[in-house]
């Protein structure tokens, strides 16, 4: 990985990130483009090119956990890729920050700009010449295939942003325009098509391919599950929208099991040099115990409503939480000893504190570190590689559970079901949208199940929900949706979407713009928190290096496809 990055900086240091301006220097030397202790990249393997853009797409997602700079996020650390961020603001985990105008500056976006186009596209556009010098279809349809997925979750995080003038292989442009989001949408709808036609060309090579293991048939699956997520996300805004999901729908040629779905399963096979552990893991199985909190919103709604999955998803490392089991503690937990904020009271929220050792932190609590660390949740066994909560509520280490060997799940049948019930419920049938909502859930729980079996140490299994559990939980999913006004079931419908999303904050930050549902999240702990987040702000070093870029008002500015008014400012 550190000889891929080597031979890539020869063309990218464009005006997305650490540009060194040398136009004013007289000195020849200074005008050098390659590194003379490097590979060019006329020496370079194909195959090592594809392998690099292939990890930092996913880092793309999920950052780093270890300020590791073989996967481009040169900062590190906590909240790194675009995951955290939607998973902050759907209340998966804690966003820590009592107004939405200031929580996320101009400058925690740079990591992943520069890693999307010092990164993945630059590599993209480097290996380019020797894909087509060698005729390898396929190595260029997997590139074809991540450069159309990132651009659409670029435009989905910022709106426009740079792409015909961003990277050209050879050139140098200090200054690239922003392209409109929807021609970046209809370009990567165009891209995928191309990247189907090269997947079923005769292959030429082996590509390293952890996705799919040079399965072409499912690559093209995966495709055509792509753009069902282009024609759901632009469903408001494209009245053919519709017509194009079903015609895929209809072609069965989609991610269908969850056998299909792609993701990147991390092998965990180092720490450091490169951190091969999943992100979420590494940030947070220490010696110190964690280092970001989860939300008490899906904690406790998961575990009152003894959601099947709540013991895959968060390990407890304690049995008491102060306030609930025992005593408040201004030391570990502050606030167990504050007043609930009046928005709070009347809208039935807990406080703080939650029963049964859930110990996290409610949206929008910013208050300092106490030493909780070896106290608070930890990610579990799904998707992030940790351990299986069984009772044992045992501080835990950096060699604890699963050890990292975690999933980041991009593209998935369970998704697809719930895109489907959204057209459905969208358009009034309720009972379809009920049946792909329990379609859904049913590919979701049996995905987390499995990927449990195999792995060890991740704690007695003996605690596994039993088929009875599932079938009670179903049916109340059945039950409450039968029963519930529109309102509710699509409250439901959004609730489902984002428990089964776990650990993908993309989708769920979508599916809660592009809906405004759920609308009983909790709210922030400030009672006027200002307007909700629509879009990021573009990075710092992107304003101030491209004369052609220029920094939003404020972040409430929506995508194009986000035409249904803001969500619940909540």
């Amino acid at each position: 990985m550190n000889v891929m990055k080597n031979i890539t900086k020869y063309a990218v240091l464009v005006a997305f990130g650490g540009l060194l301006t040398l136009a004013s220097c007289e000195s020849t030397e200074l005008n050098l483009r390659d590194n003379p202790n490097a590979l060019t990249p006329e020496q370079a393997s194909v195959d090592f090119f594809l392998n690099s853009i292939q990890e930092d797409f996913v880092r793309q997602f999920e950052g780093d956990a270890d300020n590791d700079n073989n996967d481009n996020f040169g900062s590190g650390g906590v909240a790194d890729g675009f995951s955290a961020f939607g998973m902050d603001l759907t209340r998966m985990m804690n966003m820590a920050g009592r107004n939405y105008a200031s929580v996320y500056n101009a400058s925690d976006m740079d990591d992943e700009w520069t890693n999307c186009y010092r990164g993945v596209l630059a590599d993209i556009r480097a290996a380019q010449p020797l894909i087509d010098e060698q005729g390898l279809a396929q190595h260029l349809a997997i590139n074809q295939f991540i450069e159309a997925y990132l651009m659409l979750t670029m435009v989905d995080m910022f709106g426009d942003v740079p792409y015909t003038e961003a990277i050209k292989a050879g050139e140098l442009n200090f200054n690239p325009a922003v392209d409109s989001a929807e021609s970046i949408y209809a370009a990567m709808e165009v891209l995928i098509d191309q990247a189907i036609a090269n997947f079923n060309a005769q292959a030429v090579g082996t590509p390293p391919d952890p996705f799919y293991g040079n399965d072409y048939e499912l690559w093209i699956r995966a495709c055509n599950t792509l753009k069902l997520k282009i024609y759901i996300q632009t469903r408001l805004v494209d009245s053919s929208a519709q017509s194009k999901f079903l015609a895929i729908i209809g072609s069965g040629n989609y991610i269908q099991d969850t056998s299909q779905d792609f993701q990147w399963l991390w092998p965990a096979s180092n720490a450091s040099q490169p951190d091969t552990r999943h992100p979420r893991f590494g940030i947070n199985y220490t010696a110190t115990g964690g280092q970001e909190y989860f939300a008490n919103h899906l904690m406790f709604t998961m575990d009152q409503s003894a959601d099947p999955r709540t013991r895959y998803y968060f390990y407890r490392q304690t049995a008491a939480v102060p306030g609930a089991e025992i005593p408040p503690d201004e030391v570990t937990l502050n606030c167990s000893l504050q007043t609930p904020p009046q928005h709070y009271v009347d809208g039935g929220f807990p406080f703080c504190f939650l029963p049964n050792g859930y110990w996290g932190r409610d949206h929008g609590d910013n208050e300092g570190i106490p030493p909780d660390g070896l106290l608070r949740v930890l990610p579990g066994v799904y998707p992030f590689g940790g351990t299986f909560d069984d009772d044992s509520f045992t501080p835990q280490t950096p060699t604890s559970g699963a050890g990292g060997s975690g999933v980041t799940v991009l593209l998935s049948a369970f998704n697809v079901d719930f895109w489907l019930a959204e057209w459905e419920l969208a358009g009034g049938n309720a009972p379809g949208a009920r049946d792909n909502i329990l379609a859904g859930f049913d590919k979701s729980i049996a995905k987390v199940q499995a990927f449990l079996m195999g792995r060890l140490g991740t704690g007695d299994d003996s605690f596994e929900p039993s088929a009875a559990d599932i079938t009670a939980y179903r049916d109340a999913i059945t039950a409450a949706f039968d029963a519930g006004s529109n309102d509710d079931q699509w409250n439901i419908l959004g609730e489902q979407f984002i428990r089964a999303n776990y650990g993908n904050g993309v989708e769920p930050y979508n599916f809660y713009r592009r809906t405004n549902y759920p609308d009983n999240l909790k709210p922030n702990r400030e009672p006027d928190p200002s307007t909700f987040i629509t879009s990021m702000y573009y990075p710092n070093n992107a304003v101030n290096r491209n004369q052609n870029i220029s920094q939003k008002a404020t972040q409430s500015e929506p995508v194009f496809w986000d035409t249904s008014g803001l969500p619940p400012a909540n």
